[in-house]
């Protein structure tokens, strides 16, 4: 068909560009139809199910359908199933779960997805943790590695302001109150690290042991191996919870550590706090 066929057949639109002008060809019926099928289905839709935004939420729809209600419902029956093996857990003493094959692989299946929904974010994935993050699979435990020592830590945290059970200790700040000299503290610092490496400067070490005998052991002990019921870390063994290097202890000596633990206690029920202090005690580190 010429062009001039097909401007008879279908018109212009009016517009010519350098003397092309363009056609009004119509679009494909299918297309149109499917085009037309489309607004329908959404109109449909906005009125059925939740679509329109409002200030405060959307429409509800003729339906009442709600994502959140169908996981609700699905949470809740999830709940009503394993409230057997729930209420077994808590009555049963965390140390005898063990000896039960079926409540351990659930409470230790249950405390791994509570462990990824509530801890990963400080303690990794793979609850290695971070600086300033404990690591939850070695052997060095600042308040106990015991079962029921991971569960009271879970259960009410530390130094937090919110549970009065919290587990608390705090750190003098040793230079930035004035308690001791520069000169006291990087003989101090090169004490520590004497204890677990090698020092930076070794001729400050017997004054360091001085300092340390006058201000730490109350807390770390007179060989350095610290006090878990203070929460005192171990000094000897080259495991750090900010860093063993010695601008990181001079810093740690100078202002002093003070991290803190949320009490879950009043977010996770009884059952949860049990299976994910059983998943962390079987991670490796647990004594």
């Amino acid at each position: 068909m010429s062009e001039n066929d097909l401007k008879d057949k279908h018109g212009t639109t009016g517009h010519s560009w350098d003397g092309i002008e363009e056609l009004n060809t119509p679009l494909p019926r299918w297309w149109l139809y499917t085009f037309y099928a489309c607004i329908v289905w959404g109109i449909g839709y906005a009125i059925l199910f939740p679509s329109i935004p409002l200030l405060h939420g959307a429409t509800p729809g003729l339906l009442g359908f709600s994502t959140r209600g169908e996981f609700a419902e699905k949470l809740s029956a999830a709940e009503l199933a394993n409230a057997g093996v729930n209420e077994q857990l808590v009555a049963m003493p965390l140390e005898s779960v063990a000896q039960d094959t079926t409540l351990n692989q659930y409470a230790t299946s249950a405390g791994g997805a509570v462990f990824m929904t509530w801890c990963a974010q400080c303690h990794g994935s793979g609850a290695a943790g971070a600086k300033g993050y404990p690591n939850l699979l070695d052997d060095d435990w600042l308040w106990g590695g015991a079962i029921d020592d991971i569960h009271t830590t879970i259960t009410h945290g530390i130094r937090n302001e919110t549970d009065p059970d919290a587990r608390y200790s705090q750190m003098p700040a040793f230079g930035r109150d004035g308690i001791l000299e520069k000169a006291d503290i990087s003989a101090v610092v090169n004490f520590v690290m004497s204890l677990s490496e090698t020092p930076q400067d070794p001729s400050l070490v017997a004054r360091g042991a001085e300092v340390f005998a006058e201000n730490c052991v109350s807390c770390h002990g007179a060989e350095g191996k610290g006090d878990r019921a203070q929460g005192a870390p171990n000094l000897t063994d080259a495991i750090w919870l900010y860093g063993g290097d010695y601008a990181t202890l001079h810093e740690t000596v100078t202002n002093a550590r003070f991290g803190v633990m949320p009490a879950w206690g009043d977010r996770l029920s009884e059952a949860q706090i049990r299976a994910v202090a059983i998943y962390v005690h079987q991670l490796g580190g647990g004594e």
